[in-house]
């Protein structure tokens, strides 16, 4: 049996003496309580593994202290063995009642004594275990919902908990925002890959908070592209605004530091079919028309700019922002009406 920690609580000297004798023989180590609040005082300051606990104590007697540690949910898994002279069976109900584990009477058995403790440590172990267990698993789910919000918006991973599928649907009057890095390509090239990878985590954690910060969901980093959504899993009142001002915000952000980046952004609005696919790798995506046009439109301009499709444009509050470019060639779409916002 692994040594274990055991508090001995009793009024009479003579009995701490002889219970400390017995644990040292066994191989435990043994604190000693004068009294019910001694005993208290040490439960609430130091670990144990088990209490011998005598039932008639001046101050505060037996039955008081086993209240205290069982209503205490710090101690309350503590195994607790009553030793005392009283032998009435009505003691021996109180006590068990009251969550003691077992019940030994003065004189004690040594034998008996080293049984019971051995019993008792071996369920606490056996507990403790379970607990250790059920931590790990908590912390394995917690990791696990951690990696599907990295991986899927916020609404998404709710459906997917609360149901188990996040169903694949027809999406209505979506804003869907695509934004660019202007010569990200070229730069690659003259870094090594980890100032590559570094700008990339700044730019796409900066994404995620301006994102969030004007209710839209991003969707997914494409090399240095970035793509969010305004009224997709989340209602929104104004999603055409809310993307020209989280691309504006990123406009700021991508200036910064010693890489100066210029932006190109592109938004439109329409409907989307949305999706989880994949099996052991899975993510969350759009597909159709209004996702096209987007990224087509992210591809015009030289930087700090937003072209909008002739529907998001529509949605623009201050017209007097937007300039009419006029028809334009989008691959696979064919002529159709640009609009930019300059940001300044």
């Amino acid at each position: 049996m692994d040594p274990a920690r055991i508090l001995i609580v009793d009024d009479e000297a003579f009995n701490l003496d002889l219970l400390e004798q017995e644990l040292e023989l066994l191989g435990h180590e043994s604190v000693r309580a004068a009294n019910g609040r001694a005993a208290l005082d040490l439960l609430n300051t130091e670990p144990f593994d088990l209490v011998l606990l005598d039932v008639m104590m001046p101050i505060l007697d037996g039955y008081a202290v086993l209240d205290s540690i069982k209503s205490n949910d710090r101690l309350r898994h503590t195994p607790v063995v009553m030793i005392s002279a009283l032998t009435e069976i009505s003691s021996v109900v109180r006590c068990i009642e009251m969550g003691a584990e077992d019940y030994l009477p003065k004189p004690f058995e040594p034998v008996l004594l080293e049984a019971r403790i051995r019993a008792c440590l071996d369920r606490k172990r056996l507990h403790d275990r379970e607990v250790a267990h059920l931590e790990t698993i908590k912390l394995q789910q917690k990791r696990a919902d951690d990696l599907l919000h990295a991986i899927l918006p916020v609404a998404a991973v709710s459906e997917l908990m609360s149901t188990g599928q996040v169903k694949p649907r027809l999406f209505h009057d979506v804003a869907v925002l695509f934004i660019d890095l202007v010569g990200f390509t070229a730069w690659c090239h003259s870094k090594g890959p980890e100032d590559v990878v570094a700008e990339v985590q700044r730019l796409a954690e900066a994404f995620e908070v301006v994102a969030h910060k004007h209710g839209m969901e991003k969707i997914k980093t494409i090399g240095d592209a970035f793509m969010a959504t305004a009224n997709l899993l989340s209602p929104h009142t104004d999603p055409v605004t809310a993307a020209i001002r989280c691309a504006q915000d990123m406009v700021s952000i991508a200036g910064d530091g010693s890489t100066g980046w210029r932006i190109r952004a592109g938004i439109h609005i329409g409907a989307v079919v949305g999706g989880i696919v994949g099996r052991s790798k899975f993510t969350f995506d759009l597909w159709g028309d209004t996702v096209n046009v987007a990224a087509r439109l992210c591809s015009l301009g030289d930087g700090c700019s937003v072209h909008l499709s002739e529907e998001a444009s529509a949605r623009v509050h201050d017209g007097s922002a937007i300039n009419h470019i006029g028809k334009v060639s989008l691959k696979g779409k064919g002529e159709i009406e640009v609009y930019c916002f300059k940001f300044t």
